[in-house]
């Protein structure tokens, strides 16, 4: 158990939570955890909103900082019969919503029970122990004295956003914004010394696929952000270069790329060209939006190339799965279901063209565990521009992070990968997320440690480079050698 409860005593977590079972292994993985327990957090894929760090926002009440706004605790509670607006998400249209926070935090608290073995459970432990310094666990019984307890802490100057940022050890931490952003609240931050900790990331998917509703008003906007009047493909391909130097002007480090496939075939210029006024003329179907979108992929690595932003690709994912929740209450609600990917020949186009490209760097990611050892993990551990990332969403989870290590490790080895990317939307997970991963990864590493594959010297760097090296390493600034050598 994660975390231990007795009448006799306040709630607590275990210290050993999240490592082997098997005494000498645990042994190991104790001390190898205790080398990375404390290390600055390097967080450079996420969706936290830049401006509330600005502002330095206080996260309002129980309900709005653990339970509104995250998609994996209130997937669990509809699963089980409750309506989204039941939890306080607000419907599209004016529908009545439920706005008794105290009610939400209740109903939460007495489906407690609801989270056991999930990734969602350890992470509300860490949560509401570490940070919070609540000694109940939650239940109907519960809940009111905790829902009382968060609530003042959240009311006090050291609960805002960036006393916790400092609290939590977070050396940098990357948002993900649109191509169309202005920026400026990075420009504040920058303004106040926060310039290197806290980035952009550069995220066109809206821009990639014409079959989108909103896709030529996106245009619209991406060509009055980037002063270039788009008027066909080749101004298109300009204003989002622009947008990229723009970005890498502010500290970014990468794209991000949310497709359903790895498509990166490239489209002949001509064909690309006939697509594009196609799509500002009228609507284009799904395959056509979809083979646009794979040409926008290979048109990306080119322009990462150029300027060293470095290009992560998270396909797979069939989002807004549900179009009654879709319509009722907007994207991201929980309905986005996994699908399987292909890669190999998917990125092939692109891996031919740029793989060894000098300076091009490419992250993958998937929530489709049967490419692990079949497919990603025999592409990093060959092309020198690829790493695999963490893993992602459904799989960033103690199964899911160790079955990662059991199926990569043997082919591409711990030094193609990233390290731990957290992606959260949640700020306050953000050191829960971190703390499990390195937990795992001791664990890994302990059990080669006592089969005498590794020595403990051995492990003990491999851990410190995980949790804190390869990170840093995977998403660093491309030097003005570099640059300087691209250009003379």
């Amino acid at each position: 158990m994660a975390a231990q409860a007795t009448n006799a005593g306040p709630w607590t977590l275990h210290p050993d939570r999240a490592l082997p079972a098997e005494p000498a292994q645990r042994a190991i993985a104790r001390e190898l955890y205790q080398a990375v327990s404390t290390l600055p957090i390097i967080s450079m894929h996420g969706h936290i909103d830049v401006g509330a760090i600005r502002r330095n926002d206080s996260f309002g009440d129980p309900a709005e900082l653990f339970i509104i706004p995250d998609h994996y605790l209130v997937r669990m509670l509809v699963s089980q019969g409750y309506r989204h607006q039941d939890l306080g998400v607000r419907p599209r249209g004016g529908s009545a919503v439920e706005t008794d926070h105290r009610l939400i935090w209740r109903r939460f608290a007495e489906n407690w029970k609801l989270f056991r073995g999930t990734p969602t459970r350890y992470w509300m432990e860490h949560e509401l122990v570490e940070i919070f310094g609540i000694t109940q666990e939650p239940s109907a019984e519960t809940a009111d004295a905790i829902y009382d307890q968060l609530n003042a802490a959240l009311a006090t100057p050291e609960y805002r956003i960036r006393d916790l940022f400092d609290r939590f050890n977070i050396e940098i931490l990357s948002t993900t914004d649109a191509p169309d952003s202005d920026l400026a609240d990075h420009a504040a931050l920058a303004t106040d010394g926060w310039g290197d900790r806290v980035v952009p990331t550069f995220r066109p998917d809206n821009l990639f696929y014409p079959g989108r509703a909103t896709w030529r008003a996106d245009v619209a906007s991406l060509a009055a952000q980037s002063g270039i009047e788009i008027t066909d493909y080749s101004s298109f391909l300009a204003a989002l270069q622009q947008r990229r130097f723009a970005f890498v002007a502010a500290g970014a480090r990468a794209t991000d790329h949310g497709h359903l496939t790895a498509n990166t075939t490239p489209l002949e210029p001509a064909e690309a060209k006939r697509i594009f006024a196609e799509a500002m003329s009228g609507p284009v179907d799904a395959a056509t939006s979809e083979a646009f979108a794979g040409n926008m992929l290979f048109e990306s690595a080119r322009m990462s190339v150029e300027d060293g932003l470095v290009m992560q690709l998270h396909p797979g994912v069939q989002r807004n799965h549900s179009e009654r929740i879709l319509n009722g209450f907007g994207p991201d609600n929980g309905f986005d279901i996994p699908e399987s990917v292909e890669y190999t020949q998917a990125l092939k186009p692109l891996l031919n063209a740029f793989g060894h490209e000098p300076g091009f760097r490419m992250i993958l990611f998937t929530i489709d565990e049967t490419v692990y050892s079949r497919e990603l993990a025999p592409i990093a551990g060959a092309y020198p521009s690829v790493k695999l990332g963490a893993p992602w969403w459904f799989l960033d989870s103690p199964g899911g992070m160790a079955r990662f290590r059991e199926l990569t490790t043997e082919t591409a080895g711990f030094y193609n990968t990233t390290g731990f990317v957290d992606d959260t939307r949640a700020f306050a997970s953000i050191p829960a997320r971190h703390d499990l991963a390195r937990r795992i990864d001791a664990g890994f590493l302990s059990k080669l440690v006592s089969e005498h594959r590794l020595t403990l010297d051995e492990a003990t760097e491999t851990a410190i480079d995980l949790s804190y090296n390869l990170p840093l390493a995977s998403y660093a600034r491309r030097d003005s050698a570099f640059r300087e050598e691209r250009t003379t």
